[in-house]
């Protein structure tokens, strides 16, 4: 059995702290794990990876992860350090509610708990439906352990009618059509069982997508494996070369602070525009940097993001799907379009810069990924709007929007909550000129700012032939929805947020071009009105009273407020 002095001679482990020694504690941390862990295992400079599982069969998009992490072993073990599985509170977006936003920074709290609290060295962090990853990452940032991410992968592509089907957006149009009388519910349901083809997250850019995209743009994956779908081989193989880093990464020190500067949120927010990446990301990417310290803001998605060209026609925003857009030449192929707009200093988890990865990236296939010179749309990025009704900033995905409608002034249409649109969206005296707002949406008002910013339409109007209308609220959106949805509207109405003031019949004007938000109502007046704000959550107790307590607004990345920062990853006193 190693000693002390023995262990000074090598590399020293965090995980020494634990079992390095002949004391009474060292002994249990190592008879307890005991348990097929050769005795080689402790000390001698083996770092031990935790494996941050968020597989569940509840979170049907990371039901894989299982088999992921086991070649994330292999990895490790061939490496020289020493892989443990580590399960992680999991949120399914598909399944949770009131809306899984409500429990990511509670996975990210007791994420960073659980890697502060056991013996380990560093984490692959494996995540793929929607909030897994920016919890990972926030957990990551705020213990700063070395760290590097494997994505789950989106799912291959269905079909139905010949067609293909992107999970997510095809859902949003289908069930309209069937609003509208043109697609039979029968018809509809039959969609239902071709439409998830595979393991797998949604195959569209929708938010879990973007978020894979974001961490390799971060820095925090291997090259060239976000988008790897999930049945493929190549995705195991990734994973076991990501094991192999981990072990490397402990060795050299080289942990998420040092990867996730303020360069890397530059490439994230360059990478955001070009592939047209969902809404979502910016409050994620908010909240990350918010646990690193790095002073990011909503204007510099606007800021760097402006002028940006969307490369990737893909849904929401194009044709095509992810599985084509990796055979097209996938993420790399992309950011060497556009790297002379990338920070060329900022490095990724393998100690190079970003930039340097992307020399060999070719475009296979151009109708997936367009040429510089012909975008999909000169300027892609998030257009961060203020105005009256939005004094702390909104957003709008100008991508995913109809371009008639970038400037409009309509007449509002106000909903108080989901319930009240679900009970009186088909019967309100609406036309395609009107706005349809929607308020308590926000991350105090619901709570946890659910995913219905981009509301149905009035039936009557899906009739007619309209399938597009301006929409604001202060909830978020699904990043597989499209329209011309103004969301994140901060502050929320649930704080009493210029939102709470507007009166069905006032006229909305919106200005994209000029990112002026506003409701055409004289100031006075405005001040006379009582805000609305019955309804509004108010929970008695547990997370939810916690979480309403203590959440910031969207513009803040929706963090609490008492987790903003990090703690480090110093070990704590014996348990024995």
């Amino acid at each position: 059995m190693l000693d002390r002095r023995s262990v000074k001679r090598k590399k020293a482990m965090r995980s020494d702290q634990w079992y390095a020694g002949t004391d009474r504690n060292a002994y249990i941390h190592r008879a307890w794990m005991r348990r097929g862990l050769p005795r080689e295992a402790f000390g001698g400079g083996r770092p031990h990876i935790a494996i941050a599982n968020t597989a569940s069969d509840l979170t049907p998009c990371n039901m894989h992860l299982d088999e992921v992490a086991e070649h994330v072993k292999h990895g490790v073990w061939g490496a020289g350090g020493v892989p443990l599985n580590l399960p992680v509170l999991s949120l399914g977006e598909t399944q949770v509610r009131p809306t899984a936003m409500l429990w990511r920074n509670l996975a990210a709290m007791a994420a960073e708990e659980m890697f502060r609290a056991n013996p380990v060295d560093g984490l692959v962090l494996l995540g793929g439906c929607d909030k897994t990853i920016p919890a990972l990452l926030m957990a990551a940032a705020s213990v700063d352990l070395p760290a590097v991410v494997v994505p789950g992968g989106p799912m291959l592509t269905g079909h139905f009618r010949g067609l293909p089907l992107g999970c997510g957006t095809d859902v949003w149009r289908l069930s309209e059509e069937v609003r509208a009388g043109t697609l039979s519910r029968e018809a509809f349901l039959a969609s239902e069982s071709v439409m998830i083809r595979s393991k797998g997250h949604c195959n569209t850019m929708g938010t879990a997508s973007t978020m894979a995209c974001m961490a390799e743009a971060l820095g925090m994956t291997l090259p060239g494996t976000a988008g790897t779908p999930a049945p493929d081989a190549r995705l195991l193989e990734r994973a076991h070369y990501t094991g192999r880093l981990a072990v490397e990464l402990v060795r050299e020190g080289r942990t998420p602070s040092q990867v996730m500067t303020r360069g890397a949120f530059h490439n994230a927010i360059v990478t955001l525009a070009a592939i047209g990446g969902s809404t979502n990301a910016v409050v994620h990417l908010l909240a990350i940097a918010g646990r690193l310290g790095v002073g990011l803001t909503l204007d510099d998605f606007d800021r760097t993001g402006s002028g940006v060209p969307l490369l990737v026609d893909l849904q929401p925003a194009g044709r095509h799907l992810m599985d084509d857009l990796f055979r097209a030449g996938g993420l790399p192929a992309v950011l060497k379009e556009v790297a002379d707009l990338l920070d060329p200093a900022a490095v990724t988890v393998t100690g190079r810069p970003l930039v340097e990865h992307l020399a060999e990236a070719e475009i296979w296939d151009e109708s997936v990924i367009r040429r510089r010179s012909s975008p999909l749309l000169e300027d892609a990025g998030i257009a961060v709007l203020r105005g009256n009704l939005a004094p702390r900033g909104a957003v709008v995905k100008p991508a995913a929007a109809s371009p008639h409608l970038l400037r409009h002034r309509g007449r509002a249409i106000v909903f108080d909550s989901v319930e009240d649109l679900r009970a009186r969206l088909d019967t309100v005296d609406a036309d395609e000129t009107s706005v349809l707002i929607l308020r308590g949406c926000g991350p105090r008002g619901y709570p946890g700012m659910p995913e219905v910013g981009n509301l149905p339409l009035p039936a009557k109007l899906l009739a007619k032939g309209v399938r597009d209308m301006v929409r604001v609220s202060d909830a978020r959106m699904s990043g597989t929805a499209y329209g011309t949805v103004v969301l994140h509207t901060a502050p929320e109405a649930a704080v009493g947020g210029p939102l709470a003031l507007v009166r069905t019949g006032d006229p909305i004007v919106l200005d994209v071009p000029a990112r002026r938000l506003d409701v055409d109502v004289p100031a006075g007046e405005l001040a006379r009105r009582e805000p609305v704000t019955a309804g509004f959550a108010a929970p008695s107790r547990g997370w939810e009273r916690l979480y309403v307590d203590h959440v910031l607004q969207a513009d803040q990345g929706a963090d609490l407020d008492f987790l903003v920062g990090s703690s480090g990853h110093r070990v704590a006193r014996d348990s024995h």
